[in-house]
């Protein structure tokens, strides 16, 4: 029981005890009816406790949420007579004051079943009487209340009126129907998942769980509904303790209800997000996780691949004088192609998910014709630095800052926001993994604000006259510093032409070598052409060569099979069954989820897994060791990262022995973290 209800229960039996003597009509009139008042020996009738509250009160369900607690019944039963629990009908969500309570705010009704035993001589009075009592609320005040109910019974031959039949059969029709398997439920962190197997076509208007078991979820957080086949998937933030099977029913459409027992088991991943017209957000999960997506978009500027674009982005402006308005579309342009991409590839990830697909963030770095893609964008970038040819978005500048600033910023800031999504670094992982439990329409902003993070910096360089007033002034060293900066975007295109081996053996690296050396002897003739060198023709004919060539690896790059993942040398590959072997050990376990594409990955790999420190700390302790290996896209790895909120890498669980879940590391690990892990 949590505190505000046991407070509250006190209150009331203090105020019951207190409550002067002469009688006052309660606010929620008891009435106890049966539906035959001559029910069998050896047989049954249904009684019913009507309840009607009036106007502006309300009664409480078997768990009355934060604060209220439902209906109890003393019984004095003659002999022979045996009443089982009363059934509740569904009940509705009401919040107030921040605390969600379970009610009923119009008349309801009870039932119970009365078993006469067959013992009991026919006409025998069986007269059923009890006292009741229940909390009567407001919005404002509660008020203990009770009541002596009682109903006359006789034993007879069980016959029962139409119009009794009538009016049982419309109280049955609102209690909740017991689901003939059991669901599923577990927490994972915060969170509490829980798996209700309901089949496609269900109608759900305004889904809500209630929860009959306390201790187990927040009443008042907004829950999340997703289906996964023929399963309906329910996600909220866990409060409390409790073990074990759970009871809870499910609210479906038209005040109907289904009555589950949760046995505490791993729950399906997530699937396509329910949309209903009354259905909220837990909005303290959308603002933390659009905040993380700002915050670790702004932090993604200092990748290789994108600070040189922002760098001399920012340069171009002071090349033009700074003169105040073209700053100001400039930027506001780079931001609309920044958020538009990042919009862009994040709606196409929800599509593709809602499609089936077991994907994730930075998808399409999955699959080789995309890296290839992404190797000649790269390679076009770091030869335009070096001043092989020019471009209007990263050369003079002057067409760009004057008539195209628009065009070019936008146009820059989609490659930006292209260029960046690789990683998820510090705070996108758990931002971009509130995008799964989320529904579509409220994960696209989570999307969108990793490109207005990523814009951040440019933006304030365009709005803010102090900003750029600090820029350099306009000189020869702005040409040495374009050409510097051809050097880490020159590395990201050696990085790519390393991914598209690792991703395809031999025929990744010879489509990387091919690309890398015919598309710079194209790029060469370009900026021959543009300086009066040479003809057209012989630009022409290169270029065709290098389209011809690129086109048709990627065509060989699309035909062929995902290389299959290999153990590295200080762990084993990752599977569900290899970690429950590895646990079963009883020794600790640490699995890292990586990719060679991540950028992260690879320098926490660096400078703390592979450590030789590290290393031998995991060897004195027996730390069993597992390799998630994304690079080329896996479901079983997309569903773990999804069932530990996430959709990117990197991702690092450390499982202690004996625990029954893992500890999250943080995105960013040192080797005093990992020594420590192992030694505590």
């Amino acid at each position: 029981m949590t505190v505000s209800r046991a407070i509250l229960a006190l209150l009331a039996l203090f105020a019951l005890a207190l409550s002067p003597a002469r009688a006052q009509a309660p606010h929620i009139a008891a009435k106890l009816v049966a539906e035959s008042p001559k029910p069998a020996p050896g047989g049954a009738t249904a009684i019913a406790l009507s309840m009607t509250p009036e106007k502006g009160w309300h009664g409480y369900w078997l768990n009355g949420g934060d604060a209220g607690f439902g209906l109890s019944v003393e019984w004095n039963a003659p002999e022979g007579i045996t009443v089982t629990p009363f059934r509740y009908p569904v009940p509705e969500a009401l919040t107030l004051f921040g605390m969600m309570n379970h009610v009923y705010e119009h008349p309801y009704a009870l039932l119970a079943d009365v078993q006469v035993d067959k013992s009991v001589a026919p006409g025998t009075d069986l007269t059923l009487t009890g006292i009741a009592n229940w909390l009567a609320c407001t919005d404002k005040v509660c008020v203990p209340e009770k009541a002596v109910i009682s109903v006359a019974l006789k034993a007879g031959d069980g016959k029962i009126a139409p119009a009794e039949r009538a009016r049982f059969d419309a109280w049955r029709a609102k209690l909740p129907q017991p689901l003939d398997r059991a669901g599923a439920w577990e927490r994972k962190g915060d969170r509490v998942r829980f798996g209700v197997p309901l089949p496609d076509g269900t109608a759900l208007d305004a889904p809500h769980l209630f929860l009959e078991t306390q201790n187990v979820v927040d009443y008042p957080a907004a829950q999340s509904f997703s289906r996964n086949g023929d399963w309906i998937i329910v996600e909220t933030k866990v409060k409390g303790d409790a073990a074990g099977p759970v009871q809870g029913l499910l609210k479906l459409s038209d005040g109907r209800g289904l009555a589950v027992r949760f046995e505490p088991e791993a729950v399906r991943l997530s699937g396509q997000p329910i949309v209903t017209a009354a259905r909220g957000i837990d909005m303290e999960l959308f603002w933390t996780a659009l905040g993380g997506a700002i915050l670790g978009g702004l932090i993604l500027n200092l990748m290789p691949c994108v600070f040189p674009i922002l760098s001399l982005k920012a340069l171009s402006l002071a090349r033009s004088g700074g003169d105040a308005r073209d700053a100001k579309v400039e930027a506001i342009a780079y931001t609309a192609g920044a958020v538009f991409t990042a919009l862009l590839l994040g709606g196409a990830l929800l599509a593709l998910r809602a499609a089936g697909e077991q994907i994730g963030w930075a998808f399409q770095l999955q699959h080789p014709v995309s890296v290839l893609v992404l190797l000649l964008l790269a390679l076009a970038i770091t030869l335009n630095l070096a001043g092989m040819y020019e471009l209007p978005s990263f050369g003079r500048g002057q067409a760009l800052t004057q008539k195209g600033g628009a065009a070019g910023g936008f146009w820059t800031g989609a490659l930006a926001a292209f260029v960046a999504t690789p990683c998820s670094g510090p705070l996108l992982g758990g931002a971009l993994g509130a995008t799964l439990v989320l529904p579509g329409w409220a994960a696209l902003p989570i999307f969108g604000g990793l490109g207005l993070g990523l814009a951040l910096p440019f933006l304030a360089i365009g709005f803010l006259p102090a900003l750029r007033k600090r820029l350099p002034k306009p000189g020869l060293w702005m040409e040495r510093f374009r050409k510097w900066m051809a050097v880490p975007m020159g590395l990201t295109a050696l990085g790519l032409a390393w991914l598209l081996w690792r991703q395809a053996d031999d025929l990744g690296w010879k489509a990387a070598l091919q690309a890398l050396v015919f598309s710079t002897i194209a790029f060469q003739a370009l900026g021959n052409y543009q300086k009066g060198r040479q003809g057209g023709w012989l630009l022409m004919l290169l270029a065709t060569g290098a389209i011809y060539i690129n086109g048709s690896n990627a065509v060989l790059l699309a035909d062929r099979p995902t290389s299959a993942t290999s153990a590295t040398s200080d762990g084993q590959i990752f599977s569900p069954a290899a970690l429950a072997k590895a646990r079963a050990t009883g020794k600790p376990v640490f699995v890292y989820f990586t990719a060679d594409w991540c950028l992260s990955c690879k320098a926490n790999e660096a400078g703390a897994i592979h450590r030789e420190a590290v290393q031998e700390v995991f060897k004195d302790k027996g730390v069993i060791t597992l390799v998630g290996d994304w690079t080329n896209g896996d479901p079983v790895i997309t569903r773990t990262l999804a069932e530990h909120g996430r959709n990117s890498v990197p991702l690092y669980l450390w499982y202690a022995p004996g625990a029954a879940q893992p500890e999250i590391l943080p995105q960013i690990l040192t080797p005093g973290l990992l020594t420590g892990k192992a030694g505590g």
